[in-house]
């Protein structure tokens, strides 16, 4: 009887000491689990942050890349004034030169003569040289310049085709003209290569789709850019008096006021600019056009 009960408490006790350890391993697996969660939280949180960080990173690359362009435009701006005023200060030096050698001759030949009737005529030409025979080639000199038209830092041309008028910036540091051209896309027709663009219609906010031959190709180089390859196609334009089929570089200018940039190969021999002037000549429109 005493071996029976002693036997039970021994049962009675294993049982419990097993109860109290399943007990304690269940409690040690629940707070683990609890961790994977909270890290994996945590990790989440990180990513998140990192990628607000990288968002704002990229926006601040982005204004100041566009600051960058809006310079460089602005730095091409006033490099082509400072072209036109160079040019300008050159051309009126030489025609200063010009009248003082005259003058210093004048004076030789004055003196050199004896007569009353030489000295009379030196002096009248010294008081009036407009009125000497030696002024008369200056006029001829001069008249080349008188016809040439005058033209301010902006104008409107007109293109035909397609038939607008375009605002655009009159360049004398430019060698090429350049147009805006959108959705480029280049083919062959008859073994022949061309090219299909569109243009920007200011007035009816539209775009026209124009189709022209391709003269060409150049690459522009521009400082930590890439080279790009343009192609080059010829089109008339139209500035009051003057009407010229000159080649033009198609390009994307959507970031630019102007759709057009007009530079040497249209000026040449035709032009002056006066940099200080915009829009001297008037805009010529679609009927006045024959």
């Amino acid at each position: 009887m005493l071996l029976l009960t002693r036997k039970k408490t021994v049962f009675s006790k294993s049982v419990l000491l097993v109860f109290f350890i399943c007990a304690n391993l269940a409690i040690l697996s629940g707070c683990r689990s609890v961790d994977p969660q909270s890290s994996a939280i945590e990790s989440s949180q990180a990513s998140f942050f990192w990628q607000d960080n990288l968002a704002e990173r990229l926006a601040e690359l982005n204004s100041r890349e566009e600051s960058l362009l809006k310079r460089e435009a602005d730095i091409s701006a006033r490099e082509s004034e400072l072209v036109t005023l160079f040019s300008e200060l050159i051309k009126q030096k030489k025609q200063l030169e010009s009248q003082q050698e005259r003058q210093t001759q004048l004076n030789k030949a004055s003196r050199v003569s004896n007569t009353p009737a030489a000295s009379q005529t030196s002096k009248s030409v010294k008081q009036n040289p407009q009125n000497s025979p030696n002024s008369i080639p200056v006029s001829k000199k001069t008249d080349n310049v008188d016809k040439r038209a005058i033209l301010g830092g902006l104008e409107y041309v007109y293109l035909d085709p397609p038939g607008i008028s375009l605002s655009a910036r009159i360049d004398t540091g430019a060698q090429t003209s350049s147009l805006n051209a959108l959705d480029m896309v280049e083919f062959e027709r008859d073994g022949k290569p061309y090219i299909k663009f569109n243009i920007f219609d200011p007035e009816t906010e539209e775009k026209i789709e124009l189709v022209r031959r391709v003269r060409g190709h150049t690459k522009i180089k521009k400082h930590k850019i890439e080279s790009q390859r343009r192609p080059i196609v010829q089109m008339r334009v139209k500035l009051g008096d003057l009407d010229e089929l000159i080649s033009f570089t198609l390009v994307d200018r959507s970031k630019f006021k102007q759709q057009i940039l007009i530079g040497r190969n249209f000026l040449r021999d035709l032009a002056i600019v006066d940099v200080s002037k915009e829009y001297t000549i008037p805009k010529t429109n679609i009927g006045s056009q024959q």
